[in-house]
């Protein structure tokens, strides 16, 4: 059986005020061409199938024309909700929609209920396993710990145990948006680490043929049966150096996994430089990045007259401007930053609390603050990413800038 694995379309975001809808709709175009002319028996998309829980007019008439096309193809897709889609509002018709080929899966209690396909060898089933939230879907798992490994296991039960009951030969396909340990994050992920450790083992999976993951925004594989599609496009300068792909998988009459990537389209090539400004405008080796959209980081020890608008001059796509003096090791803002780099909003708080009162938390003051952090989270639908006050401290005191959205 032929499945192409994408994820994280993110519907309706744009690139530093920079409208995507028409590169996401070039890639839609991709997507059904890919289907047609690799003869995909089925089409799963993990997660992030919008990039917000009330997404644009604009974006759902995109989202509605993907379904109509991928229907009019005959080719089935399973389709489950991810941490920046509205699980109900995603799920709203989804009875209906199966009886065009269109599964699906943003209910956390139909973990276990596959979408069974078939080809020349037996049945394929077919496990969707939306985003969970754990504060919101303990219950349901009946876990004593709200935390990712633990509901991610107890789903993963019910999958293993709805499996071993099908006839024998029966090969399996789980769509996951979660991040499993081992995978490489990037700017432009939305913090899950809210309501426990966010990372979960791989070993969650086990039992299964191949794992169809979204969530984080690289290509990549963990195993041979455990693999990332990443985003289609890039949507933060991190990814400046991702190769932007879906991952065509051929599930053998065993089981046995075989992938091959398929490029996506590229709007506009991404890059980054940084360097004192006047070497910037000068420096004839980056003639290459001129119809780049570029993100410059400017290091001059004080802030340039209209830095933004004379690069503007040479480099007609820049979209972000960093500024990030050059500093001495004992500058304070120097120090400040370096202290708080990589440090979460749970770190801090408590440095907070240890610096007005002259000692830190004790561990019922400790368990206080995080489940106060951890009770904003499930509603947050706008909730930024992992450490952002720090990484926001940090660039503060580093005199940063950008021209647009993160």
């Amino acid at each position: 059986m032929r499945i192409l694995h994408t994820s994280d379309w993110h519907l309706g975001r744009s690139f530093h005020r920079v409208g995507l809808l028409d590169a996401q709709e070039a890639f839609v175009d991709h997507l059904v061409h890919t289907a047609r002319s690799e003869r995909v028996d089925a089409v799963v998309v993990a997660g992030d199938v919008h990039d917000r829980a009330l997404p644009s007019l604009d974006a759902v008439a995109l989202y509605d024309r993907a379904l109509h096309r991928l229907a009019a193809l005959g080719v089935p897709t399973v389709m489950i909700s991810g941490n920046h889609d509205s699980a109900r509002r995603l799920g709203v018709g989804a009875g209906l929609m199966g009886r065009a080929g269109i599964h699906l899966r943003t209910d956390p209690a139909g973990c276990a209920v596959p979408v069974v396909l078939a080809d020349e060898h037996g049945d394929v089933a077919l496990y969707g396993l939306p985003y969970l939230e754990p504060a919101m879907v303990r219950e349901e798992f009946g876990v004593r710990r709200a935390d990712h490994a633990a509901v991610l296991g107890a789903a993963m039960d019910r999958v293993r145990a709805d499996l071993a009951a099908r006839p024998a030969g029966t090969r399996s396909v789980v769509l996951a948006h979660a991040f499993v340990a081992g995978g490489a994050s990037s700017d432009s992920e939305r913090d899950i680490t809210a309501g426990g450790v966010a990372a979960v083992p791989p070993s969650v999976f086990d039992g299964v043929d191949y794992v169809a993951l979204g969530h984080l925004h690289g290509s990549q594989a963990l195993t041979e049966r455990l693999r990332y599609s990443g985003s289609p496009l890039a949507y933060s300068f991190s990814e400046a150096d991702h190769r932007k792909s879906m991952w065509l998988v051929d599930l053998g009459p065993r089981g046995e996994v075989s992938a091959e990537r398929v490029d996506c389209p590229v709007p506009r090539r991404l890059a980054r430089v940084r360097g004192r400004l006047e070497d910037l405008l000068a420096d004839p080796s980056l003639d290459r990045h001129a119809d780049a959209w570029l993100e410059a980081t400017v290091t001059d020890p004080h802030r340039p007259h209209e830095p933004m608008a004379r690069l503007r001059k040479r480099f007609p796509h820049v979209l972000s401007l960093v500024l990030d003096p050059e500093r001495s090791d004992d500058d304070p803002l120097a120090s400040y930053a370096t202290r708080l780099r990589g440090r979460t909003d749970r770190q801090i708080a408590e440095d907070f609390v240890a610096h007005v009162r002259g000692t830190g938390p004790d561990d019922h003051e400790r368990a206080v603050l995080h489940a106060a952090f951890d009770a904003v989270r499930p509603g947050a639908e706008g909730a930024g990413t992992q450490g952002a006050g720090a990484r926001g401290a940090g660039s503060a005191a580093a005199g940063t800038a950008s021209t647009g959205e993160a």
